[in-house]
């Protein structure tokens, strides 16, 4: 982040500009937000969506009946799509309880679709976004400019904004990985892993042990059919692929 953020200026809609510790502050806030989307949109299998109807504060109980809002979602994925990536529509679904946003397009063939229901809003991550409807919309609602140096980028949402400065700071930067602790240096060593003040531990359990060893079996054994089973009927909902 230092890296990334040195000469970093942020030029919101309104002309205002945030630097130098606000910056640092933002784009901390940014980052757990874009946390926050992550882990909504492993549920609805669409980051951009999930991302812009918090901007928009329609992660709420309030708004999952409005037409309104649907269509306002469906424009603000619309106007930020590619050329190619172009067709999306909003729509209410059900009434009452039941009532859900849904938002869809044709792409290349295979129609996309949405959809925000109690279910998706009730989760901890959502409530947690919708808790920064106003911080988002402050300084996402329209785009922004992000000036690093001589080079100048759009800002539609926090991921952006995050994603540019940890890559920006990235660059020159070396990254070493191994394959066990026994190839490191002592030095490197004691820096990643023995160091009290740096070191982090994490307890790792399995709650759902069938169904982890189903999902293992599936996709790392050798019944072909199942697998490509299995692809195919979640191919759309992927939010994080590692090729």
């Amino acid at each position: 982040m230092d890296a990334g953020l040195k000469e970093a200026v942020l030029t919101l809609a309104d002309g205002s500009q945030i630097a130098g510790e606000e910056l640092r502050d933002l784009v901390g806030q940014a980052t757990v937000i874009s946390r926050l989307v992550e882990q909504v949109s492993r549920h609805l299998g669409n980051r951009d969506v999930v991302e812009q109807a918090a901007i928009a504060g329609l992660l709420s109980p309030e708004t999952l009946a409005s037409d309104e809002a649907a269509q306002y979602l469906a424009r603000r994925l619309e106007g930020y799509a590619d050329d190619m990536e172009k067709g999306w529509s909003g729509a209410v679904e059900g009434a009452g309880e039941s009532a859900s946003l849904v938002v869809q397009r044709r792409l290349r063939g295979i129609t996309e679709r949405h959809v925000i229901d109690r279910r998706l809003i009730g989760l901890g991550e959502s409530r947690q976004l919708d808790e920064m409807a106003a911080h988002l919309q402050k300084i996402y609602v329209k785009p922004a400019n992000l000036r690093l140096g001589s080079t100048d980028s759009v800002v539609r949402g926090p991921t952006a904004l995050s994603q540019t400065i940890f890559q920006t700071g990235r660059k020159g930067a070396q990254i070493s990985r191994y394959k066990g602790l026994g190839e490191m240096n002592p030095e490197q060593l004691w820096e990643t892993t023995l160091d009290p003040d740096q070191r982090v531990f994490l307890q790792v359990s399995i709650d759902q042990e069938e169904e982890a060893d189903n999902a293992f079996s599936t996709l790392m054994g050798e019944a072909v059919e199942e697998r490509r089973n299995f692809i195919q009927e979640n191919a759309l909902r992927v939010a994080n692929l590692d090729v």
